[in-house]
């Protein structure tokens, strides 16, 4: 059996130098102008109910260098310019496919500052990156080795709102591969006072990053909102003072969802979870800071291709299942059970912790699932979606 190699993405900082940072940005505002140039042109062609593809875009990209208005488009590489192309054939399929919503315009101020170079146009030697129209190779520095003899596919730059340089690297792994089978198995109830608790019954505590810095994060808001918009100067360096606070969030928000996942997956077979509305649950006005700082969706995506790479199965539990109310004991089902009450005793004598009890009502319904297909509801029917949803391994090649 040979194992079919998983594609990984290697991120570092990245020290541009001043003519390799003005290269850059000019790279990334061509590439924001042609995104909104063809996605202007497919609109108008939508609008005549005429579809236009990526081939058609590619020939008006080439029509759009021969202007003087757009002359500046050859300046820069041009791969950046047909991958933002191809990226937005890529954002069309899915709202065809009805997996997203019409692509919105790329702004300069809000939108990801990041362009993409696929292999004709950079140079990889010797652990030295060299980009097209660029004569000195990129300042990176290399938080952690390549996989040995890795030749990247292509190579993606991208400046965040805190003004750092990042430099990603897509790769074949070798090193990813399927961990040995165990017989291991987890319910997970997600919370705001202990953001998890499994069924074995431990919880995991809520770390609140954003609540620790919140502090912080208020004075840096106060001073922007004290300068004026036109203050150019002094208003960018508050900007960035408040964008540098939000980052070291969010940093240690996804260092912290990193190691949590990584644990979970590497202890257990089976990983049962509730399919959480997130998106309606932060309309709620006094939860919703507390629900974005716990970061549940992106926890959830972490668990899910990371048990994909090792071989592992995560499961959806349908978000209604009352997996609260139900004594986990006796199959009782409460009639009402308030968010307040956090231990309760079921008639049949057993007494319950709420989040406890919830995540092996999880993990029952999850198994259950696994074993007899998706689509066990056995309290409460849901219009239009079935009770689990399974995360399959990753397929081996043979």
């Amino acid at each position: 059996m040979r194992a079919s190699h998983v594609k990984r993405a290697f991120k570092y900082r990245l020290y541009p130098t001043n003519a390799q940072a003005a290269e850059l940005s000019r790279t990334f505002g061509c590439v924001r102008k042609v995104y909104n140039l063809a996605l202007a042109a497919r609109t108008e062609a939508w609008a005549r109910q005429v579809r236009v593809n990526y081939n058609q875009t590619s020939a008006m990209l080439t029509a759009w260098k021969k202007t003087g208005e757009l002359a500046y488009l050859n300046e820069v590489s041009s791969v950046p310019l047909q991958q933002a192309l191809r990226h937005l054939q890529v954002a069309f399929t899915n709202f065809f496919g009805k997996r997203a919503k019409y692509p919105r315009f790329k702004s300069r101020k809000k939108s990801r500052r990041s362009a993409e170079y696929t292999a004709s146009a950079f140079r990889f030697r010797d652990g030295n990156l060299t980009l097209a129209k660029m004569a000195e190779p990129l300042d990176i520095v290399w938080s952690r080795p390549l996989p040995q003899g890795a030749a990247p596919s292509s190579v993606s730059v991208s400046q965040d709102a805190a003004g750092r340089w990042y430099v990603s690297l897509l790769c074949e792994d070798p090193s990813v591969q399927p961990l040995p089978a165990t017989d291991a198995a987890v319910g997970i109830d997600a919370g705001l006072d202990h953001l998890l608790t499994l069924s074995t019954g431990e919880k995991i505590s809520n770390p609140r990053h954003e609540r620790r810095d919140r502090a912080r994060l208020a004075k840096a808001q106060r001073r922007l909102a004290r300068k004026a918009k036109g203050d150019g100067a002094n208003r960018a360096k508050a900007r960035l003072k408040v964008a540098k606070v939000y980052a070291r969030i969010a940093d240690r928000r996804r260092d912290h969802l990193h190691k949590l996942t990584t644990r979970l997956v590497r202890e257990n077979q089976t990983i049962v979870i509730e399919d959480l509305a997130v998106r309606n649950m932060v309309k709620n006005g006094s939860l919703a800071r507390a629900i974005s700082d716990a970061a549940w969706s992106q926890l959830r995506g972490m668990l899910e291709y990371k048990a994909q790479w090792y071989g592992r199965e995560v499961i959806a539990v349908d978000r209604w299942f009352p997996s609260s109310r139900l004594c986990s004991a006796c199959g009782r089902l409460q009639q009402k059970m308030p968010l307040q009450v956090r231990i309760w005793t079921c008639d049949c004598g057993t007494a319950h912790d709420r989040d406890v009890n919830a995540a092996k009502n999880i993990l029952a319904v999850g198994l259950t699932a696994s074993v007899c297909g998706a689509g066990v509801r056995p309290q409460r029917k849901t219009p239009g979606g079935q009770s689990a949803t399974k995360q399959k391994p990753l397929q081996r090649e043979p």
